[in-house]
């Protein structure tokens, strides 16, 4: 009877550190998976932009979008615009305002449970920012102004835009902006934006089990749902650029990106260009307030969609745009500094009821309590 008695703890003991794992990972995809819901506070006229109020329909959502038509509204390229996370389609707008003036169509689309959509009852993951990306450019090309079509994402809406690429051959350009690569090392960044004193020789074995954990309501398998996965996958022209100074995805995730594409495309004769760029000073967000960044987006789709205006014109429209973000002295990350940091988040995490009740495998969460994965988008 000591015998099995001892084996009992012994057992005990070896599924304490799972079982405390597999709860804070439980905890996490309630505090992390829900963005708080900001609807846009201005439209397309703000920058004199014409366009019409839209809807796009994604995977049974109904999505809130923009269509904002070339000058002239002549026939001719298009753009996909996806957000990032916690942000909504007028975060777009000073892209879609130097594309614009290079003479492309855009639409701009709110991802569900993002903007006007409503909530979701289940966390969001990449793959929804996916699902809904193949969606929005679907709808693009539908348009009967719009010729050939592009895609264009930042930050978690750059995963979206990579993974909708990958599944739709009819993409003839991306463009991904400070997107992280993979679910794993997404993942840990979380950890690290949160300050939870978690050492890497728990951390990377927390987050490979925290990610399967996150996207288990979903039914995602983690490949689906990498950047890095899909990227390999794609064979139209890709622009990967990325913040020198960018402290929510390291500047590491961009070129792992460029790296597994070119690698991709290394044995295809006459293989499409990927190219990257890396804004020196620039950080997560805003990066088209650079000069730099506009020309190279502009001039890259004319030269991958062939128009509607030669590459250099583009880029020198697009240069000459003053793109500044939508509303200044916004917080970019309040959800992480909203966090305490350091043990007294950790604790929050692993507390028994950390959401005020028991944690089913589906539970609603807290929103003033959400984990931002990257930080809100702007």
């Amino acid at each position: 009877m000591t015998t099995l008695r001892r084996a009992g703890l012994a057992a005990a003991l070896a599924a304490a550190p799972f079982a405390a794992a597999w709860r804070f990972a439980l905890v996490y995809r309630v505090r992390a998976g829900y963005p708080r819901p900001r609807p846009p506070r201005v439209t397309p006229a703000h920058l004199g932009l014409a366009y019409e109020e839209t809807t796009v329909d994604a995977m049974g959502a109904t999505l809130a979008a923009w269509f904002i038509p070339a000058r002239g509204g002549a026939a001719g390229p298009g753009v996909l615009l996806v957000h990032g996370w916690e942000s909504a389609r007028d975060r777009s707008l000073p892209t879609a305002q130097f594309l614009n003036a290079a003479g492309f169509h855009c639409l701009a689309i709110d991802v569900r449970g993002h903007g006007s959509n409503p909530p979701e009852s289940l966390p969001m993951t990449a793959g929804e920012f996916g699902a809904d990306a193949q969606a929005g450019f679907a709808a693009l090309l539908a348009r009967p102004e719009v010729t050939v079509g592009a895609i264009a994402g930042h930050s978690m809406g750059g995963i979206g835009a990579i993974l909708a690429a990958a599944a739709d051959d009819r993409v003839a350009a991306l463009v991904a902006t400070s997107s992280p690569a993979e679910p794993y090392r997404l993942t840990r960044q979380t950890f690290r934006l949160a300050h939870l004193p978690i050492p890497d020789p728990i951390a990377y074995p927390l987050a490979w089990l925290t990610t399967r954990v996150y996207l288990r309501p979903r039914g995602h398998a983690v490949p689906a749902v990498s950047a890095s996965s899909a990227i390999a996958r794609y064979a139209g022209p890709v622009l990967l650029i990325h913040g020198e100074a960018d402290d929510v995805v390291p500047v590491s995730h961009v070129e792992r990106l460029a790296r597994i594409a070119r690698a991709s495309r290394e044995d295809t004769p006459d293989a499409t260009p990927v190219e990257s760029l890396v804004v020196p000073g620039g950080q997560h967000s805003w990066l088209y307030e650079f000069p730099e960044y506009r020309a190279t987006v502009a001039s890259f789709l004319a030269a991958a969609l062939r128009g509607p205006v030669e590459p250099d014109a583009a880029a020198a429209a697009a240069e000459g745009v003053p793109a500044t973000r939508i509303l200044d002295g916004e917080p970019r990350f309040d959800a992480v500094a909203a966090e305490p940091g350091g043990f007294r988040s950790l604790a929050a995490l692993a507390a028994r009821h950390a959401t005020g009740r028991s944690l089913p495998d589906e539970v609603a969460p807290p929103v003033d309590q959400a984990i931002e994965p990257l930080g809100s988008d702007a």
